[in-house]
């Protein structure tokens, strides 16, 4: 998070920047300045807290025609004047991570109504082809309700391996007319590039192979997010052991637990342990079937993407340790022409905002987009 002290020669440089423009562009500009200010300062003291009235958190039971969830709803203390559905990513704390609090608490301020469900296969590491469902069958549930959504439509908001699961669910028929726009952050376009990035380090760039150190707690959540679909029961005892151990400490060996697995359980280890790009791709044909079935199927890169109605605002971090940027750069080269906005910024890593100066200029430009939907 910045230091408010270390914010004041960017805000003033952008107010004087503001002046330039005129009408209602100056107060969304204002606001916009304001709504950065507060995400990146979380729960400590802003000028938006100061002059917006307090936020309403109410926890409920979400009850679809399918299935049951925990879900909060933050009411904007003044008139609202649009609707979101916000999908954590894989967090263990769920919709109660402190910095998604923060970040709906701050939306709910610029006058969004945010509805923020509880997947419990997100809380568990589990992202996985039935979030698809779980988004399409909350989105519908929020559309519903007139007093949510008076012209029943909204926007979503993803992080991370969540936006997968959003687009495709947003690309339905139940719901893509209904989907006005969608909030990317850090998310991801081809799947199995990602899982090479996280294993080796090697990603693509401009059509140049480059290498960053990954945060290996991605591959973690992809090991905890799969080990149900192994069929040996001791093989899926042992590698859930592995990631937990691996989730607590990076830094934890796990050669005792490797020499314990059996044959499925080796083939999977072998393509997390891998650290080869050129021996990346013959090691995740190996996978067991049906986690290739769950990487095919949460892939954008192979999906009709021509089928997805709602306008795009990607924000990437150009510096993500995690999902590399060269992947929301390559989702919206896939969309339809002005379908999407694109913007990259040092200084974002998922929910963590630290930008330097002219990266706050790309965040605020980013924000200004996202506060410019609710007067469409």
């Amino acid at each position: 998070m910045i230091p408010l002290r270390a914010q004041g020669i960017f805000w003033t440089a952008l107010l004087l920047g503001l002046t330039l423009l005129s009408g209602c562009a100056v107060q969304r500009g204002y606001e916009a300045a304001l709504v950065l200010a507060d995400i990146a300062a979380g729960n400590r003291p802003s000028r938006l807290k100061e002059c917006t009235p307090e936020a309403e958190r109410i926890g409920f039971p979400l009850v679809t025609a399918a299935r049951t969830f925990a879900a909060d709803l933050y009411l904007p203390g003044e008139r609202s004047r649009a609707t979101v559905l916000l999908i954590p990513g894989a967090a263990e704390e769920g919709k109660d991570d402190p910095r998604l609090v923060a970040f709906a608490t701050t939306l709910a301020r610029a006058r969004f109504i945010v509805l923020v469900p509880d997947f419990p296969s997100l809380r568990d590491l589990r992202v996985n082809s039935g979030n698809i469902g779980e988004v399409s069958d909350v989105f519908s549930w929020l559309v519903a309700r007139r007093a949510l959504a008076p012209r029943r439509r909204a926007g979503i908001i993803a992080f991370s391996y969540a936006v997968g699961p959003v687009v495709l669910a947003a690309m339905h028929p139940s719901i893509r007319d209904r989907v006005r726009f969608i909030l990317a952050v850090g998310g991801y376009y081809n799947l199995p590039q990602v899982l090479t990035f996280f294993t080796t380090g090697y990603f693509q760039k401009d059509g140049r192979w480059r290498h960053r150190t990954p945060n290996a707690y991605g591959k973690w959540v992809f090991v905890r997010g799969n080990v149900g679909r192994l069929s040996d029961p001791r093989d899926r005892k042992i590698l859930r052991a592995m990631a937990d151990r691996k989730i607590r400490d990076l830094a934890a060996p796990l050669k005792d637990l490797a020499e314990k697995l059996g044959p499925e359980g080796r083939r999977v280890y072998a393509f997390i342990a891998n650290t080869d790009r050129k021996r990346a791709s013959t090691l995740m044909a190996a996978l067991p079937e049906p986690i290739l079935r769950q990487i095919e199927a949460l892939n954008l890169a192979n999906k009709k993407l021509h089928e997805l109605h709602a306008r795009m605002i990607l924000v990437h971090g150009i510096d993500d340790d995690i999902i590399p940027s060269p992947q929301s750069i390559a989702l919206a080269k896939a969309l339809r022409k002005g379908q999407a906005r694109l913007f990259l910024a040092n200084g974002l890593n998922h929910m963590d905002v630290e930008p330097g100066f002219f990266d706050k200029w790309r965040l605020w430009r980013a924000v200004d987009a996202l506060l410019a939907e609710r007067r469409r």
